[in-house]
């Protein structure tokens, strides 16, 4: 049997070589999966406190509203949503009619529930902070 030309051995190691390089999916994307999750959890660190106090008034101010909109008013709660200020879009409102009262909730953040209460109209419930 001959022995293989230069052509075909340098045609081997180049194929050998590319296999290698396949052989490790994603060495890059755990690196750059692993900056964006720190990012993440660095901005949610950073901003941690400005975000609770915001979704605070913003759920407290929604749920009063909306309370006092749709069992003072009269008025559908999904008409009631209308009501809300710019920048409020987040807070999803919901009713309970049994007990007279509406919640509104930023979903995994923060939630508040105000109850129509005769001759006081709509209160929130006591924070608990």
């Amino acid at each position: 049997m001959a022995a293989p030309s230069t052509k075909d051995t340098r045609i081997s190691m180049a194929k050998t070589s590319r296999r290698r390089n396949r052989s490790k999916p994603g060495g890059a994307w755990k690196w750059i999966a692993l900056f964006v999750l720190a990012a993440i959890v660095a901005a949610w660190y950073a901003y941690r406190v400005p975000v609770s106090g915001y979704s605070s008034a913003a759920t407290a101010y929604t749920a009063r509203v909306a309370c006092s909109c749709h069992f003072v008013g009269g008025r559908e709660l999904g008409d009631c949503a209308k009501d809300k200020i710019s920048g409020m879009e987040m807070v999803m409102l919901s009713a309970d009619e049994e007990a007279k009262s509406v919640t509104a909730s930023i979903p995994l953040v923060k939630s508040d529930t105000a109850t129509y209460r005769e001759g006081y109209g709509c209160v929130l419930q006591e924070w608990q902070g």
